[in-house]
């Protein structure tokens, strides 16, 4: 059973994996989701990840059909670099607020929510233990300076990437970019998978649940 929670100071919709009085003390994953979806997505895999971590998933705050988003696609004439920065500050915010009771911060995103983990693993390089990255990518701010990405490539965080090539939906340029990004900057273990498309299969989420034992609890 989730449980669905709205922090006032924010706004921010956050389903839960665990109640309140068991998340204590625990690990903390964090999800977000990908373009035009919800909160209730991700979670679903939350019974086939480390039963230790106690998992919140993020509802994005801009509305996108039925679902939502955290920022207008790169390609639209409405993005803007602002729209990231205001949902990463939106987020942190409300982490500021819940990470004190976590030993542990591992941020999950597939596809627009690989760009939200890897932004907020870039903000702030040194309050994540992994960041775990699904047919998604890495934003390319231009060297604009909300970015701290010298922190980064110093503190070389651990980070994992999988995706199948022929993903239809992420655009070469924004894979280029992260391929290029990642590789000078996290300790990077990249994974490619066959018949996945634009999705996350059982294999990538067992690898994912070995990572998370190996890279973030062992550690």
């Amino acid at each position: 059973m989730f449980e669905n929670t709205q922090s006032a100071s924010n706004e921010l919709v956050v389903q839960w994996s665990k109640p309140e009085s068991e998340r204590e003390g625990t690990p903390l994953l964090v999800m977000f989701h990908g373009f035009g979806s919800n909160e209730a997505d991700l979670i679903s895999l939350a019974p086939r990840l480390p039963q230790e971590f106690t998992i919140a998933s993020l509802r994005a705050p801009m509305r996108e059909g039925m679902g939502y988003k955290w920022f207008h696609l790169m390609n639209s004439l409405d993005y803007s670099f602002d729209e990231v920065k205001a949902s990463v500050e939106l987020v942190l915010t409300w982490l500021d607020e819940v990470k004190k009771n976590h030993t542990k911060v591992v941020l999950f995103g597939f596809s627009m929510g690989m760009a939200m983990a890897t932004s907020l693993q870039r903000r702030r390089p040194n309050e994540y233990d992994a960041v775990i990255g699904c047919s998604g990518f890495a934003i390319d701010a231009a060297g604009d300076p909300f970015f701290d990405d010298d922190a980064v490539a110093a503190r070389k965080p651990a980070m994992f990437w999988g995706r199948d090539q022929q993903d239809p939906v992420i655009t070469h340029d924004k894979i280029e970019f992260t391929n290029t990004w990642a590789r000078s900057h996290v300790d990077l273990t990249k994974i490619n998978y066959s018949n996945m498309m634009h999705s996350i299969s059982a294999q990538e989420i067992a690898h994912i649940n070995e990572y998370l034992r190996v890279k973030v609890l062992a550690a």
